[in-house]
């Protein structure tokens, strides 16, 4: 196993970091690293805030469901979905200007997550932790206010950077679902309720009483819940304002 797989096998979610420092150099690598990944025809269909005010990363951690350590965070960066360069340019240039739908943000929302996990996997082969925020897809439209966001740029993904402290390093990466259980041969295998059941309590390590109580508790935790519905809210009003 060479240390690009390494890194890829040992990273998980960091969320509490060193009042270490990330310095310009690294986060220039970080930066040149994201630019590097594939892009639907060499358009590079988003663009990156990197959020340096410290009063910004604060309103920010509030507005993603209170998360402080976002705002402890060295290194904050928003991976956009943008078409917004392209819109103008084709506009200024084109005979008709073009209309902007779903497929255009569907590749630059590709395009956008593509480059975030080039930057995390960067940063991670330098010993720097990382943390994606979908939360971010919360409070568009205070958040479009917020960043100055003109029609065709979407924050689709935020990711936090910083050095973890001992403890996150020392935490144990939750445990994935096995191979088997994830890839599908030429066509979908659709798992029978037992087939699910027997992925999920190998992922989980429950059986029986405690496993229903993990789901329906994760369900409550992930489903039912303020935080998603605003969520859906919020991507209703992105869609619509792309498409309009």
């Amino acid at each position: 196993m060479n240390q690009t797989i390494q890194d890829l096998y040992n990273r998980k979610s960091v969320r509490v970091f060193t009042d270490e420092p990330i310095t310009d150099d690294e986060k220039n690598i970080i930066l040149n690293s994201a630019l590097q990944a594939p892009t639907a025809g060499n358009m590079t269909l988003y663009s990156i805030l990197d959020i340096r005010e410290q009063s910004l990363k604060e309103e920010l951690a509030k507005r993603c469901d209170n998360q402080p350590f976002i705002a402890k965070a060295p290194l904050v960066l928003i991976f956009m979905a943008d078409f917004q360069k392209w819109y103008d340019i084709f506009k200024a240039y084109c005979e008709e200007p073009p209309k902007i739908e779903e497929a255009d943000l569907f590749l630059a929302s590709q395009d956008c997550v593509i480059a975030a996990q080039n930057a995390v996997v960067a940063a991670q082969s330098m010993g720097i932790g990382s943390c994606y925020i979908g939360d971010i897809m919360e409070n568009f439209e205070i958040n479009r206010e917020l960043l100055q966001l003109p029609k065709y740029a979407l924050p689709y993904s935020m990711v936090v950077f910083g050095r973890p402290t001992q403890q996150q390093k020392d935490r144990i990466k939750p445990k994935r679902f096995e191979l088997d259980d994830i890839v599908h041969t030429d066509i979908y295998h659709h798992k029978s309720l037992e087939e699910t059941k027997n992925m999920l309590e190998k992922q989980s390590g429950k059986t029986g009483k405690e496993f229903e109580e993990y789901i329906t508790a994760f369900a409550k935790r992930k489903f039912y819940v303020d935080f998603r519905r605003e969520m859906n809210r919020s991507a209703k009003a992105m869609l619509k304002q792309w498409t309009d």
